[in-house]
């Protein structure tokens, strides 16, 4: 049935966005807790075992190796066998990995496999998350929620460097892991019960019926346009690779101070290892302030172009990267000023 789109109609689209935009955050904010928790626990297993920062780099670079193969994977899937399931399989095979890194014992073979599996399901996070935020927002509010949903990885960080200093200080690098694996596996579970793919599974319109103010409720399958259709509209867009460069760039920086914000600030400034996590916070939550910044400077200054944003922002990235550098080491106040 298609006709003019009704108030009720309007209200229960408004009613599961609001649900599906707090289900997407608080899930994909959940797997950064079994992501960047391993930098808490660093300073723990160098000590423990005798590991050097060699051995461990080698562990961090296992997870985004396979991170990147699985983007490119992972995303395909998400579309093909829709976001809830593959949400649900990458976050509860996230926390299986987290929960068996605890009993790896020093050994870097162990310590590699596991992380780099975990880094393969972590990408079954943010492609399908992305496909389920374009299913039920439309374009034209697309850069204001995709700024906020961006807020959920960064706020996520930071939620599990306070989670991670938090269980650390009173139980033991093991508990990092363990702690979050056992949160994860009851969020993939509360996802996978609430969430939906797209409107139309619940027989509300779809969002190209409601940019055009048709009401249909007929209830459908989110349809995948194709793996090679996806390829090629991907590949031969020059934008996309604009895109790819510039977050390749950023993501060094990104995930460097990720990795080893927590070790700097322990062995560095002489801080305990649950108050150098604590105070790397600041970088993920002034990230979050940024990240709902650039949605709106995107959407109201710009008219809805990203790209002067994200030129103007990676530019400011690049000179407080090199302010940082050579800000003293033992000057910690100035150095978590230039870090937000």
């Amino acid at each position: 049935m298609r006709d003019k789109l009704t108030n009720s109609t309007q209200l229960q689209i408004k009613q599961w966005q609001t649900k599906m935009f707090w289900l997407m955050w608080i899930t994909y904010a959940s797997f950064y807790l079994c992501r960047v928790n391993i930098s808490v626990a660093l300073p723990g297993i160098m000590q423990e075992f005798g590991l050097t920062k060699t051995n461990l780099g080698i562990v961090l670079s296992s997870l985004f190796a396979m991170y990147a193969i699985g983007q490119f994977i992972n995303g395909q899937l998400g579309d093909k066998l829709n976001s809830r399931k593959i949400i649900t399989i990458g976050l509860i095979t996230s926390a299986i990995m987290n929960f068996l890194f605890g009993f790896t014992g020093g050994l870097i073979g162990f310590m590699v496999v596991l992380w780099g599996i975990n880094g393969y399901v972590q990408s079954m996070g943010w492609g399908p998350t992305v496909k389920a935020m374009a299913n039920w927002f439309p374009g034209n509010i697309r850069g204001r929620i995709s700024g906020l949903l961006g807020t959920s990885y960064i706020i996520g960080g930071a939620l599990s460097w306070l989670l991670a200093g938090t269980i650390i200080k009173y139980y033991g690098w093991r508990f990092t892991f363990w702690v979050p694996s056992i949160i994860c596996i009851f969020l993939a579970i509360h996802w996978f019960l609430r969430a939906r793919n797209a409107p139309e599974e619940i027989g509300l319109p779809s969002v190209e019926d409601q940019e055009n103010g048709i009401e249909n409720t007929e209830i459908r399958k989110d349809e995948h346009i194709g793996f090679r259709e996806t390829i090629k509209v991907t590949l031969l867009n020059p934008y996309v690779w604009y895109a790819a460069v510039g977050l390749f760039g950023l993501n060094i920086v990104r995930y460097g101070f990720m990795s080893w914000a927590p070790t700097y600030m322990f062995e560095e400034q002489g801080a305990s290892i649950s108050v150098a996590a604590y105070k790397a916070i600041a970088f993920p939550v002034a990230g979050g302030l940024g990240a709902i910044f650039a949605g709106w400077a995107s959407d109201k200054i710009f008219n809805k172009r990203r790209a002067p944003v994200a030129f103007i922002m990676l530019l400011l990235l690049a000179l407080f990267c090199y302010l940082f550098r050579v800000v003293p080491g033992e000057n910690w106040v100035l150095s978590l000023i230039i870090l937000l």
